[in-house]
């Protein structure tokens, strides 16, 4: 008699010795907060032996269940398996099932069998297990097309031996991997809803880091076409879990009143500035403890190494910038694996096109900046721009702080 279950591989939750089982926790939790809103049913998450399952009640949804798991940062592969015996003839049965299942309708087709045992009081090792049990599966298919091939075979059967519980399968979806969400604590990401700052939310969120986005629109300058984009962007990447929520501030007046104030070739730099001043502050609010960006060195004007110096020195809160030596080849390639591209490419008026110079400063001098930005009433700018915040939750589980009144 046997069930079907998904197991969930992981990695580099194994290196973390002491706190192996810190992390091992923290991923269970996250995999059942992602469960509990599935449309399927199923158990509740199980650890075992270095490794987690959770029971799936109708077979035919074990697929869709795999690919949902796949999503949740710090799994490595979720295997749709046959949760059996340790009774060697049902092993030797269920693995045959499992082959006929997975081979094609027609036509020859090559297997192996790959399996690990865990458990060191199963009398067979692992070479035994490969060698007995492919034997067997040869036996019963070859006259039905099937051969062995030990290097890229067509259907790979897999048999973990684990506990008291043998498991098979042959159906495997790659995860994303990192680690667990919320293990790394709280970042504000300036999310845009071009192709970059969503690839580089994502890579933090592979890190265990719980995003709060932070979008500037260009409203009233411009319409509301970004911030539909960036809600939409959102719904991509909280398929991780680790979006918590979406910030979003009208700029475009505070941009104006910007560019009517500093010299043009100027204006850029100072809006990068007073957006990561506002950042901090939020996040600061929000116990959030780093600030992420998508900026890649010398993608743009406002990339260059000396204009990252120029605004850096507007706050004090860490920057993170995972893109930063990605190229764009790479940054579109990971944009297009995530599910963000297609949304990234649409024509929407934001505030990165408002009020810009024919030749915006690429190497800025520090006097000359911080005698613009002395022309600024900083402190009003932020204020004004954090009475104007609007909130749109995606994970209230890791959502937290909320409110922006001491901001």
């Amino acid at each position: 008699m046997s069930s079907t279950v998904c197991f969930i591989s992981f990695h580099e939750l194994a290196l973390k010795g002491r706190n192996r089982s810190v992390f091992e926790r923290r991923l269970q939790g996250n995999l059942d907060a992602c469960l509990e809103s599935a449309s399927f049913e199923t158990s509740r998450v199980k650890r075992i032996a270095g490794s987690l399952t959770v029971a799936v009640h109708d077979p035919s949804q074990a697929e869709e269940c795999a690919q949902l798991l796949a999503q949740i940062p710090g799994v490595t592969a979720v295997a749709v398996a046959y949760k059996t015996s340790r009774d060697w003839e049902v092993i030797c049965d269920t693995a045959l099932q499992a082959l006929r299942e997975a081979a094609p309708e027609q036509g020859s087709y090559t297997f192996k069998v790959d399996s690990r045992r865990s458990s060191t009081d199963f009398p067979k090792n692992s070479m035994d297990i490969n060698r007995e049990v492919g034997a067997h599966l040869l036996a019963a298919t070859i006259d039905e097309g099937a051969g062995v091939r030990m290097k890229n075979p067509d259907v790979l059967v897999s048999v973990k031996i684990v506990g008291g519980f043998t498991y098979i399968s042959t159906k495997k979806i790659k995860g994303i991997g990192g680690l667990p969400t919320g293990s790394s604590g709280r970042t504000v990401s300036l999310l845009s809803s071009g192709i970059d700052s969503p690839v580089a939310s994502f890579r933090m969120m592979k890190r265990g880091s719980v995003v709060l986005g932070l979008h500037f629109s260009g409203r009233p300058q411009t319409n509301d076409s970004s911030e539909r984009l960036v809600i939409d962007i959102g719904e991509v990447l909280a398929r991780t879990g680790g979006l918590a929520r979406i910030y979003v501030i009208p700029f475009g007046d505070i941009q104006r009143e910007i560019a009517g104030i500093v010299e043009p070739s100027l204006r850029v730099i100072m809006y990068r500035r007073l957006m990561l001043v506002i950042a901090e502050r939020l996040a600061q609010s929000q116990k959030a403890k780093a600030l992420i960006t998508g900026e890649s060195l010398g993608q743009v004007a406002s990339q260059t190494l000396d204009n990252i110096v120029a605004t850096n020195e507007a706050v004090e809160m860490p920057i993170l910038r995972p893109l930063i030596g990605s190229d764009k080849d790479e940054i579109v390639n990971e944009a297009r694996h995530i599910g963000s591209f297609d949304l990234s490419i649409q024509d929407a008026e934001d505030c990165c096109t408002l009020f810009m110079p024919r030749s915006p400063e690429t190497h800025a001098r520090p006097k000359q900046v911080a005698a613009s930005w002395d022309l600024l009433d900083v402190e009003d700018l932020v204020q004004r721009a954090l009475d104007s915040v609007e909130v749109h939750e995606f994970n209230p589980r890791f959502g937290g702080h909320k409110s922006l009144r001491n901001c």
